[in-house]
């Protein structure tokens, strides 16, 4: 072997990861300063001088990509392997993520997008999975009372109430609540809705005094206004004096009062439970006013109910949300429909103007915005219509612009909404309870020399110690001139057959001479005393050694 091929083997270096061996130069790791790979050194526990290795119990497959990250200097993304495992190993590698060549950076940050999915359907509590008494104590704020054991009789029964009242899914009297309280909200909305039809209503008649032609006095009739029969204000002073219980009993059995009180949802029914009470007020004091049925517009809230919904529904929480995070593409939905309805409702205006139009519709602005409006959206009412040719064209402008605008920015709503159905989907199809990992103990380093432990590990049953690299490497070396000031090694041995009355054992003492076996008795024993026999071996071969070892325990000779 020449000089210049022991240089090359000197800057190689093998690194073992997670059983697979890659072979690179030194100067390769030391491209990208300031990194795991770039400070290795033969000092670290992960070296292994036996094999002359480094060793990382790490993803193969991703180490394959940051290797190549050191020799090319551009960082790939596996399509094989999670987003987040990815992220650990460079982070394990001391590597920066963003260094992701761009031709893989929209597969790489999918998790991400993920990941964000996954932290939304947590907040939205799709999940059906019962807490544990642990949980129920952090999320109710008596953490500590429950590690200590002094929990009170309220703070036991408080989730056990919320749970009755708050999530449908929690248990089978949960579910029941839960459709009592559907069947409210349903009855509530229908008699909202059939007390305003005519058959339904019953004619409020005022008897006053006229005064006929030959000046008597006479009583007449007069139907001033309908009210609604009075069978629906029994049912609605039932329904409400359920929403009015439940929404108490929730307000107090709530973990967080605060967080409970802001709530998009609770908000609409705070205010629908309190616009029944209102309009009890002014129908009492002000229904004599002459204008008094505009009170009755304010209790439309009541209709928001629809929405309390959404507690019952993972569908409609998942179409609620849908809404938000498509909020951007709503909004340019909005600003394109505006600007088009302005523009296409001016120059319908003038186009109608050109030509002698006697039956012209468009006689305003404010007008041509409205048909504008109707027309984009491919509804076409047919109450406005343009009568001359050049308006005409403008109307077929405005249709095509309206079916482009409103069908451009659809597909990204219906993306959303199938990401996160599918998300939820998947949510539910997981195992409730999964195997846990416990973390793994580091092994103790170790260091070249040491003879024990990670020598027994190394020698194989069957195997010679003289055939085995960690011995040779380990062994201790026996010098002649110092014969005198080293100490025999003594290992002591049962023998496989032995009498009945005295039990016997079998030394094996070495001693760095030359070799020579003898056996004699250690010491003066009884019939009903362990008797012992002593082999020494006086030797500095490697060869007696191995004699010496046959025959006894190989832990005990190690």
């Amino acid at each position: 072997m020449n000089a210049s091929n022991i240089v090359d083997c000197e800057n190689r270096v093998v690194l073992n990861i997670g059983g697979i061996r890659h072979e690179t130069y030194k100067a390769t790791l030391k491209k990208i300063p300031a990194t795991r790979l770039s400070r290795l050194t033969e000092q670290l526990a992960n070296y292994d001088p036996v094999l002359n290795e480094y060793f990382f119990d790490r993803h193969p497959g991703v180490f394959a990509q940051v290797l190549n990250y050191y020799r090319t200097g551009k960082l790939h993304y596996p399509i094989d392997v999670c987003g987040p495992l990815f992220e650990e190993e460079l982070e394990f590698w001391g590597l920066d993520s963003n260094q992701v060549e761009p031709c893989c950076w929209m597969t790489y940050t999918q998790h991400r997008d993920t990941q964000e999915t996954l932290a939304v359907l947590e907040r939205l509590d799709l999940d059906t999975e019962k807490p544990t008494d642990e949980e129920l104590a952090r999320k109710f704020g008596f953490e500590e009372d429950y590690m200590r054991g002094t929990v009170s009789w309220w703070q036991q029964i408080k989730p056990q109430i919320w749970s009755l009242f708050d999530e449908p899914y929690s248990s089978n009297s949960a579910k029941i609540v839960g459709i009592v309280s559907v069947f409210f909200i349903v009855i509530s909305i229908i008699s909202f809705c059939l007390k305003t039809h005519p058959d339904m209503r019953v004619p409020s008649i005022r008897n006053y005094t006229v005064k006929t032609a030959n000046g008597s006095e006479a009583w007449a009739l007069d139907k001033t206004q309908t009210n609604p029969h009075i069978f629906f204000f029994y049912i609605e002073c039932v329904c409400n004096a359920w929403f009015t219980f439940e929404i108490l009993i929730r307000l107090i059995s709530s973990p967080n009062k605060c967080q409970f009180i802001l709530s998009s949802v609770n908000i609409i029914d705070f205010i629908a439970t309190m616009s029944f009470f209102v309009d009890l007020i002014l129908q009492t004091f002000v229904s004599h006013f002459e204008n008094a049925d505009i009170f009755e517009f304010f209790s439309i809230i009541r209709i928001m109910r629809l929405f309390k919904l959404t507690r019952h529904s993972s569908g409609l929480k998942i179409l609620i949300q849908t809404f938000r995070a498509s909020a951007k593409e709503l909004t340019l939905l909005v600003f394109f429909l505006v600007l088009g309805i302005v523009i296409f409702a001016s120059l319908v205006y003038y186009a109608e103007r050109i030509q002698t139009n006697p039956k012209n519709d468009f006689i305003s602005i404010p007008l041509g915005l409205w048909w504008a409006l109707v027309t984009m959206t491919t509804v076409g009412y047919g109450d406005m219509a343009p009568k001359t040719y050049v308006g005409m064209f403008v109307g077929a402008l405005c249709a095509l612009a309206g079916v482009l605008t409103i069908a451009l920015p659809v597909p990204v709503i219906v993306s959303n909404f199938a990401m996160y159905y599918s998300h939820t989907q998947a949510r539910a199809k997981l195992p409730k309870k999964r195997r846990r990992v416990l973390p793994v103990e580091q092994p103790r380093p170790h260091h070249p020399g040491q003879f024990g432990a990670s020598i027994v590990a190394l020698c194989p049953k069957n195997v010679g110690l003289h055939s085995n690299p960690a011995f040779m490497l380990c062994k201790p070396e026996f010098q002649p001139n110092n014969v005198s000031s080293l100490t025999p090694l003594v290992i002591t041995t049962k023998p496989e057959t032995a009498p009945l009355t005295a039990s016997t054992t079998s030394s094996v003492v070495i001693q760095p001479t030359k070799a020579t076996i003898s056996t004699q008795p250690s010491s003066a024993t009884t019939t009903n005393s362990p008797s012992k026999l002593t082999n020494t071996i006086q030797s500095t071969d490697k060869a007696a050694i191995v004699e010496a070892k046959k025959g006894t325990d190989e832990k005990c000779f190690l």
